[in-house]
């Protein structure tokens, strides 16, 4: 349910119902009470707002009313002002009292008896209070009304992200069509601001970071005051001590203890706890726990407190919580928080701190690290050059700024760097000099551009030595590591795999998880060279390495995680991938638009469709292809988008032809090329046509996107199953002999890779030609063997399939009882991971075997829907006629007839020429046409 929103002009529906349910008991003579209750700035006025102008819109009399009004009903000797003898003309009458937190305790004393004794069927008594401010008299008599139902409780609905949403379109309009925050934001701040209208508005004012979140607001202070106004009056209510002590508990931060913003404040002891429990009344803070620790009630209570604080108190009070800290040996970046409010009074001792705190947060606060690096950076006197003191800053600024999802600042800032280095070629060494080609590479990588990231890395490998030094320094193992990691997200592994290999194998001064980072760049280039006697032992020991990680070492380093899952995919490793891929840190402590993180989901989302968990596959590869879109990386995109349709297709059936088409036409604009991403969208796609009934298509797909019949673009470790697929649809077209020629090449391909799902789709293929050729022995005993490989890979949709598609051989071998153990086989499978295709499938095999009519698949109305030529063409298909002789015979060309015969599977629900001769051959078909 949305919030109400002040300015909204309705409540929501749900909200809406239930005030016309109390209206229309109201007309009926049944009144009472309603309590509006929740923290301030929930929207608790607006929603009383929305009751009273529905009660006016049904013509029922409203008077508002303050807590010290009483709960007389107005001027006049009747309610709301009409005489009593008026009373049944009218439909009743609403009391608002807003406010009732703010009585004192006679005024609540009086307001409760009154509450507890009124019994007025014509009056709808509504009470708008903070609970955690009400007097007790009257929290007693609300609670006995609920008991009882007298009273009816109401409170505010917090915003969700769509509301949020919607203020940030007010506030921030769209530039050039598109918002300037995305869903992704609305959702965080949503959660940010606790749902409460105020506090999203007040942080939208702040122009909210989520990454300085909650230490900082925002980066617009005087925004901030002026969203502010209603806090800042809760402020003006309170005594001078109180203020005192709201301002030196904001200086200290989000949690505090009571002795120290009694030391901070220069307060005494009982005047401070005085203090602290007038800010308790006030609910301005709230206790965290019994041990002295308090909070306030939302951090931004703390923010307005410290921004509208006189800057000399504010001063001296960080001066002394930095002595506070200090003394009791706190971790350099608390101390960090109070110095750099203190650059202008001491500047030497505060860069210092800042840059020891940057250092202490980097790795879970980048956005903090990168600010506190800012402040010190300005604080340095500019000597007209670089200096190893200035650059080291500025390296680890950059290094903070793209962690923290910020990469076009970084790389302004390392190309501002690379250009003064460029200028004083000799201010530095070499260790500084690579750092700082490699901090400028990795923000390039990370906004994409991996042409410029390349070159870069480049010119700084010009200054190694050949061979590479030993022991290897660690700018040297950065930057090779950014070279091999902008290879493997662009697909041109084999231009880094030389130099990757070559530093692995260098002893080096780098951590063992920059290493492992390394040598997994390394043994995924070998993958997809195929070289997998080279890469297989190599990820089996960095695995080992990973496992023995704790997850806040293995995190630091999300690249490993990635690479090193998409490594085992490939390598048929599946649990271990999808384990170590689903272990890779959440998307909020990775940014939401980080490369590695869209490498990452790609690979879960092809892992989890192998692997049988199809609804988690769609998922993922949704996501891959929302960010892969807000990155600019339309291949990425497309390939995402292919992974996700065939996800639907073997969860959907047949029923998903559209989408299949829709995959098609995404790739053809732009030309698909012969990038890694592109070739991999190319199997995916053939696939799901063949899978949905249209061999024709698919065959072009692979010979348009594979470099011809050899698909000699296509990465090894995947090319035996497209030579399969290509062999498979080139069958089912009619083309026998070059179907053998695809499946001999691909068997030779898989022999040479030994990995045993390629070698099964090959199987498969080959079961298929053996069928053909009526050799029903071989396909069947070629079909079981698929089948257990892939069960023992843990694919079971491919199981199911492949126990589905041999049952017409394994019937005709051994028999019609063990075809249709196997397809109970297929179909349990398939019903325990939801795969919709196989059960259709089933069912049509199940019916063409006990020779009765089967299911018709979603888009299959019968023979009624061929045209007269598709039936033409089928008939003379069904007798094994090749594609050639019917072109000829019907005087058309070879693709026209093969684009009819793609329509009649689709239609019919086959996918091949065998099954399309049983289905016009059924005893309830009629084939005189």
């Amino acid at each position: 349910m949305g919030a109400v929103v002040a300015g909204a002009p309705r409540p929501p529906e749900a909200v809406a119902a239930g005030f016309d349910r109390l209206l229309a008991g109201l007309a009926a003579g049944r009144g009472g009470i309603v309590e509006i209750a929740g923290d301030p700035g929930s929207g608790k006025t607006a929603l009383a707002d929305a009751l009273a102008d529905r009660a006016a819109e049904r013509g029922v009399a409203v008077v508002r009313r303050s807590p010290g009004d009483g709960l007389g009903d107005g001027p006049g000797d009747g309610p709301g002002g009409y005489a009593d003898d008026d009373r049944t003309a009218r439909p009743g009458l609403v009391v608002v009292l807003d406010d009732l937190h703010v009585c004192d305790p006679g005024t609540a004393t009086a307001l409760a008896r009154a509450i507890r004794s009124t019994a007025d069927g014509h009056r709808l008594l509504v009470l708008v209070h903070r609970p955690r401010q009400l007097h007790p008299a009257l929290l007693d008599v609300l609670e006995e009304g609920r008991r009882g139902r007298r009273v009816t409780r109401l409170e505010p609905p917090a915003l969700d992200g769509h509301d949020v949403a919607a203020l940030a379109a007010d506030r921030f309009p769209a530039r050039g069509g598109r918002p300037r925050h995305g869903a992704d934001f609305a959702e965080r701040l949503c959660a940010a601001a606790e749902g409460n209208p105020r506090y999203a508005r007040m942080l939208l004012a702040a122009d909210w970071d989520p990454g300085l979140w909650p230490e900082r607001p925002g980066t617009d202070t005087q925004a901030l005051l002026r969203e502010a106004k209603p806090l800042l009056r809760e402020f003006a209510g309170l005594s001078a001590r109180a203020r005192t002590t709201l301002s030196a508990a904001a200086v200290l931060g989000t949690v505090f203890r009571a002795e120290d913003v009694t030391r901070v404040g220069e307060l005494g002891l009982d005047d401070g706890y005085r203090a602290l429990a007038e800010l308790e009344r006030a609910d301005l803070v709230r206790r965290v726990d019994w041990h002295g620790s308090l909070t306030f009630r939302h951090p931004l209570v703390g923010h307005v407190a410290h921004a509208d604080t006189e800057l000399a108190f504010r001063i001296r009070a960080h001066r002394r919580a930095l002595a506070l800290v200090t003394a009791r040996g706190g971790p350099p970046g608390a101390r960090a928080g109070h110095a750099e409010h203190l650059i202008g009074t001491d500047g030497a001792s505060a860069l210092r701190i800042l840059a020891a705190g940057a250092r202490d947060v980097a790795p879970h606060r980048p956005a903090t690290a990168a600010h506190w690096l800012r402040l010190a950076l300005e604080g340095l006197p500019d000597l007209g050059g670089p200096s190893p003191q200035r650059t080291a800053l500025q390296i680890a600024r950059c290094r903070a700024l793209i962690a923290a999802n910020r990469p076009v600042e970084a790389r302004a800032l390392a190309h501002e760097l690379l250009g003064l280095l460029g200028l004083h070629h000799d201010a530095l060494p070499l260790r500084e000099s690579l750092r700082a080609h490699a901090v400028c590479a990795e923000a390039e990588r990370q906004l994409g551009r991996h042409e410029e990231a390349t070159a870069i890395i480049g010119a700084a490998l010009d200054r190694l030595p050949e061979p590479l030094p030993e022991p290897l320094p660690v700018e040297a193992v950065e930057l090779i590591t950014v070279h091999g990691l902008a290879h493997v997200l662009r697909g041109s592994h084999e231009q880094a795999r030389e130099l990757l290999r070559a530093a692995a194998r260098v002893p080096g001064e780098a951590d063992p998880t920059q290493r492992a980072v390394l040598r997994v760049l390394a043994a995924l280039c070998a993958t997809h060279s195929g070289d997998l006697d080279e890469a297989g032992p190599e990820i089996t020991h960095c695995a080992r390495f990973v496992d023995a990680l704790p997850d806040a070492q293995a995190n630091r380093t999300p690249e490993l995680l990635a690479l090193l899952g998409s490594a085992e995919l490939y390598l048929e490793r599946f649990p271990a991938a999808v384990r170590h891929l689903s272990r890779h840190p959440a998307e909020d402590e990775l940014g939401t638009h980080r490369p590695i993180l869209l490498h990452r989901q790609l690979a879960l989302a092809i892992a989890e469709q192998w692997t049988g968990r199809l609804e988690a596959a769609e998922r993922h590869a949704g996501a891959a292809e929302r960010l892969a879109h807000a990155l600019g990386a339309t291949a990425a995109a497309t390939l995402a988008q292919a992974i996700r349709v065939t996800s639907l297709v073997w969860s959907g059936g047949r029923a998903h032809t559209a989408a299949v088409a829709e995959l098609h036409q995404a790739t053809r604009v732009p030309a698909p090329g012969h990038s890694w991403w592109a070739t991999s969208t190319t199997g995916l796609l053939a696939q799901a046509q063949l899978l949905t009934g249209d061999p024709a298509g698919a065959r072009r797909t692979l010979l348009e996107g594979g470099g011809g019949e050899e698909l000699a673009v296509v990465r090894p470790f995947t090319r035996p199953l497209q030579l399969s697929l290509l062999a498979t649809a080139t069958l089912q077209c009619g083309d026998r002999a070059e179907a053998g020629h695809l499946v001999r090449t691909a068997a030779d391909a898989a022999r040479r890779l030994g990995l045993p799902v390629q070698a099964a789709h090959v199987r498969c293929a080959d079961a298929l030609l053996k069928a053909a050729d009526g050799d029903h022995d071989a396909a069947a005993a070629l079909f079981a063997t698929a089948a257990d490989a892939f069960r023992a890979a843990g694919m079971p949709a491919q199981y199911a399939w492949t126990l589905t598609v041999g049952a017409v051989a394994r019937a005709t071998s051994q028999g019609r009882t063990a075809a249709l153990r196997d397809l109970d086989t297929a179909e349990s499978t398939a019903r325990a991971v939801g795969a919709r295709l196989v059960l259709e499938q089933a069912a049509r095999t199940r019916a063409d075997l006990l020779g009765a009519p089967g299911p018709a698949p979603a888009t299959d109305p019968g023979l009624d829907a061929l045209s007269d030529r598709e039936r033409e063409i089928a008939t003379l298909a069904a007798t094994g006629l090749r594609t050639r002789r019917m072109a000829e015979q019907l005087f058309l060309s070879p693709r026209t007839v093969e684009s009819h015969l793609s329509r009649i599977y689709r239609k019919l629900g086959v996918t091949s020429r065998a099954a399309l001769s049983a289905r016009l051959h059924r005893p309830d078909t009629d084939t005189d046409a």
